[in-house]
């Protein structure tokens, strides 16, 4: 009998202007994190955002770390990740978007 996926995952402002994501990102969970993380990014409180908690990941977690990208660039605020996992980063790069996650220099 096949269970459902019960992945979770969390968005938490750490302080200052640094927030962090922890858990699993998938359509089941970008959808909870697009609001807080756009709300942090809008308040100057998530200027780096750490993955390093990022446990897996899909292309919608992709999708959600390019959305907040827009998100910082319509609010004309930074934004930068740390810590990304190397399964976010190879969808970016099979992707050609890998560039707007880690950009040059």
């Amino acid at each position: 009998m096949n269970q459902p996926d019960t992945f979770t995952a969390v968005f938490d402002v750490q302080g200052g202007d640094h927030s962090s994501v922890s858990g699993a990102l998938h359509f089941s969970t970008v959808s909870a994190l697009l609001q807080p993380g756009a709300a942090a990014i809008k308040d100057g409180r998530a200027a780096v955002i750490d993955l390093s908690k990022v446990s897996q990941s899909d292309s919608s977690g992709l999708a959600l770390l390019i959305e907040w990208l827009s998100i910082a660039k319509e609010a004309r605020r930074t934004l930068r990740y740390e810590n990304i996992p190397e399964q976010i980063k190879e969808l970016a790069r099979l992707s050609d978007v890998e560039g707007l996650l880690v950009p040059a220099g």
